[in-house]
């Protein structure tokens, strides 16, 4: 590092440097369960939908599934998993429907995969923009000094 990079490192750099290390902690937590339910690798089988929560925000709900997963050849039974991506008219309770289970502790996956990369990809994202802004930019040269007796 240069004296003069040295020079620039102040509070406000550390607290930037910090919140990068945390974007990129959330960014990369789980990579490999949420690169496999992006693609849905993994154990195929059936969800079957018990119960229907929702939660009520200002102007929107939001719902999900949860229920019970067998997988293809039955022998596979996981309770009480979540099916990423329901909602109240995805479904019916005791309907089976195809999932995919990833690995994630308490969700299974619909056959089309999942959108939760995206997310990740723009918390990393973040990180590194942050980070090059912080130390990736070229420092900016001081304006060249004009001779005392050409400014008369």
């Amino acid at each position: 590092m240069t004296p003069a990079r040295r020079a620039r490192l102040s509070a406000f750099s550390v607290v930037l440097t910090l919140f990068a290390a945390l974007l990129v902690y959330l960014g990369a937590q789980d990579a490999g369960t949420v690169l496999r339910a992006a693609f849905a690798e993994g154990e195929a089988g059936r969800f079957v939908p018990v119960e229907l929560s929702c939660v009520q925000h200002p102007g929107h709900e939001s719902c999900v599934w949860t229920g019970d997963f067998r997988a293809g050849g039955g022998a596979v039974l996981r309770r009480g998993v979540e099916l990423y991506g329901s909602d109240r008219a995805t479904h019916q309770a005791g309907r089976p429907v195809p999932a995919v289970d990833v690995g994630a502790p308490a969700r299974v996956y619909s056959p089309g995969g999942s959108g939760e990369w995206m997310f990740r990809v723009l918390l990393l994202g973040a990180a590194a923009a942050v980070l090059w802004f912080l130390y990736g930019r070229r420092p900016r040269r001081a304006p060249a000094a004009v001779p005392v007796a050409a400014r008369s």
